[in-house]
């Protein structure tokens, strides 16, 4: 079970690793230091649920609702358009921190409202978990599929907190003015790219 434990890492860290608005956003907390650790612990929620969901019988479930999908692809395409947006404002700002400062003001429900929506909103979340995930746990007996879903989670689990414990160490070198310039170009442009692949996808669908 142990190397089936070691397939679910893996495939959990080539997934995972790629840089995306759920990495961007924890990434973007923990330089703030705003409710970081409590970002990445949303952010590896989510994923438990997903991976649970996609290992377990969620893959189906995804392939018979094609509406839902094309659903959350387009409300997840206007919400990365709209974050994007706020964040190259930001860095275009005469006064990059500032602006910046100004962000940090954001309340903890915003918060969380926000990371939601950068997880549930993001259909590529659902291919990786329901489809990629699920399709390869799913074939494996049933336990031998929970070793699989533990190693992937076991990877959700250090690599957010990872990520915004590293971000928050960085932080006094990241929170000169520069830096945050090129962090709101960084994450605005990977919202934007992403919200138009995703609004191509859904286009060469119909």
């Amino acid at each position: 079970m142990l190397s089936v434990y070691f397939q679910g890492v893996a495939m959990g860290a080539a997934l995972i690793l790629p840089l995306g608005p759920q990495n961007a956003f924890v990434m973007n907390q923990g330089v703030r230091r705003q409710y970081h650790l409590m970002t990445a612990a949303l952010c590896t929620l989510s994923d438990i649920l997903l991976i649970c969901g996609g290992i377990f019988g969620g893959s189906a479930l995804l392939s018979q609702s094609v509406l839902l999908l094309n659903l959350v692809t387009w409300a997840g395409v206007a919400f990365l358009l709209w974050y994007g947006w706020g964040a190259l404002r930001t860095a275009f700002s005469g006064d990059v921190q500032l602006a910046a400062a100004g962000a940090m003001k954001q309340s903890r429900w915003r918060i969380i409202v926000t990371m939601i929506a950068v997880t549930w909103l993001n259909p590529h979340v659902y291919i990786d978990t329901f489809v990629l995930l699920g399709s390869l746990g799913g074939q494996l007996p049933e336990e031998a599929r929970r070793w699989f879903a533990f190693g992937s989670i076991s990877t959700s689990i250090v690599w957010f907190f990872g990520l915004a414990m590293l971000a928050a160490w960085l932080a006094p070198v990241l929170n000169t003015p520069r830096a945050q310039r090129i962090i709101n170009l960084l994450v605005g442009g990977v919202m934007w790219v992403i919200a138009l692949k995703l609004a191509m996808q859904a286009l060469h669908f119909y």
